[in-house]
């Protein structure tokens, strides 16, 4: 039986995560429209809203395979999976540790911080019936091939597009239309990439439905995004690559075309990976990558699954402490 004061928890801890993924991710779409000087920071905030809530709808209906995923079934015993302690653990230990990232102006993975909290908690509970070899198949290998496939294709749209003059270097209003609509592409696709990632935790640890999981999601993801993106904002909008208008179009639209196909085979890649690996392939090609920034962002990476994993673990332990 549940203490009274951990039921409410169970419900705020999955919130807390979301709103820390809105203000750490809803930019991401975006960013490139602020950083070419398209649109403002205000702008562009509200098109990451509307088109990131847009795929937050969407995913009620095509992300069922994602929302099984993160509730833990198959990492860990179905037992486990199922006890709102362990989903409270997870949510608490990713959450911490992705506002603590997006405080620092790292744009960092919620799916490898749902995977860190996933693997943590599971440790600290029944270390021995981790089973890492769906941990490697249904999650790491895809996450580890996201960024090194969008760097890929980043540079090779980069390359083919620049060739048939589809991505100039100045802005026009046919480039202007386009670039909106792959930067609303990359929200809608992170919104229907994510949304059942966090909801999942509410669904199995609180028991609440499907719909009102998504739809608590949506309002959090969009409450951070509005209020604490700014950080991160800045950091994917000028300080990984200089880009031009084209470039920028080219890298939303590889980051969209990526994340929707992982999404719709119930891949759990990362669209932080995809949007920074195609920024720093477009910037790589074009010889203005910022490497001084673009470095501490990839080594955060390695970090940010571990202390996701230490700080489930410690939740885990604190709660199964309580009597």
């Amino acid at each position: 039986m549940l203490l009274p004061v951990l039921e409410p928890l169970i419900i705020i801890a999955p919130l807390a995560l979301a709103y820390a993924n809105g203000a750490n991710a809803n930019f991401k779409g975006v960013a490139s429209l602020f950083g070419s000087g398209t649109v403002g920071y205000w702008g562009a905030v509200k098109w990451a809203t509307v088109t990131t809530a847009t795929g937050c709808l969407v995913s009620v209906w095509a992300s069922g395979s994602l929302l099984a995923a993160f509730t833990g079934k198959g990492l860990v015993p179905r037992e486990l999976a199922a006890e709102p302690r362990f989903l409270f653990a997870v949510a608490a230990g990713a959450g911490l540790a992705n506002l603590a990232a997006t405080r620092l102006g790292f744009p960092v993975s919620t799916t490898h911080l749902l995977l860190g909290g996933l693997l943590g908690a599971g440790l600290g509970a029944r270390p021995e019936a981790v089973n890492f070899q769906r941990l490697w198949e249904a999650f790491v290998r895809p996450l580890l091939l996201a960024p090194v496939l969008a760097i890929a294709l980043g540079s090779a749209l980069y390359h083919g597009l620049r060739s048939l003059r589809w991505a100039p270097e100045a802005r026009n209003r046919t480039l202007d239309v386009l670039h909106f609509l792959s930067g609303g592409a990359v929200c809608f696709a992170r919104g229907l990439n994510d949304t059942a990632k966090m909801a999942a935790l509410m669904v199995g640890g609180a028991g609440l439905s499907v719909k009102a999981s998504m739809l608590l999601v949506l309002v959090a993801m969009a409450l951070g995004g509005i209020l604490s993106a700014r950080q991160v904002a800045d950091t994917l909008a000028h300080k990984i690559t200089g880009m031009s208008p084209g470039q920028g179009f080219v890298a939303n639209l590889a980051t969209s075309v990526l994340t929707t196909t992982a999404s719709l085979h119930g891949l759990p890649v990362s669209t932080t990976h995809a949007s920074v690996g195609a920024l720093l392939g477009i910037g790589i090609t074009t010889r203005q990558a910022h490497w001084k920034t673009a470095i501490p962002v990839l080594l955060a990476w390695l970090v940010t699954l571990p202390c996701a994993a230490l700080l489930s673990a410690l939740t885990w332990r604190w709660i199964a402490a309580v009597k």
